[in-house]
């Protein structure tokens, strides 16, 4: 079953990490000094925080996938919307070695598509790929 991704830019990681913690009533299940994440089963959700690796409030959204298959399921649809697809492939970003793609909605909201196959010792490099955006913006 897939889950909802959401990853939030904080300024205060500590003070978020509070915060989170007594909204969804659970500690992170991965916590370092720049980046938080909490693996929720009510709502279905990832939901992650970091500091010094995004731009502050909503970085991005995403769609992770439980398996090889349903990632492949995912990509489809990917393709269905027909927007432009980077597809990043194997990498490490946020702890994390994955497979994944990124979409943006005609709005330039970025969305990620990615199966998590294992842990990481570092944050990665993933975050300084930036995800395609539509024609009708302009790329800084």
């Amino acid at each position: 079953m897939k889950r909802m991704h959401v990853h939030v830019g904080v300024r205060d990681l500590d003070a978020s990490v509070t915060f989170y913690s007594a909204l969804f009533a659970a500690e992170p299940t991965v916590r370092k000094q720049d980046y938080a994440k909490w693996m929720l089963d009510d709502p279905r959700l990832n939901f992650a925080i970091s500091h010094e690796h995004a731009a502050l409030g909503i970085e991005h959204l995403g769609i992770e996938a439980e398996s090889a298959d349903e990632l492949r399921e995912v990509y489809a649809r990917l393709e269905a919307a027909k927007a432009p697809v980077l597809e990043e492939g194997c990498t490490t970003c946020c702890y994390a070695n994955s497979e994944k793609s990124w979409i943006a909605d005609p709005d330039g909201v970025n969305w990620e598509a990615f199966y998590t196959s294992g842990e990481a010792t570092v944050y990665g490099n993933a975050a300084e790929i930036a995800p395609p955006v539509p024609s009708a913006q302009c790329c800084g």
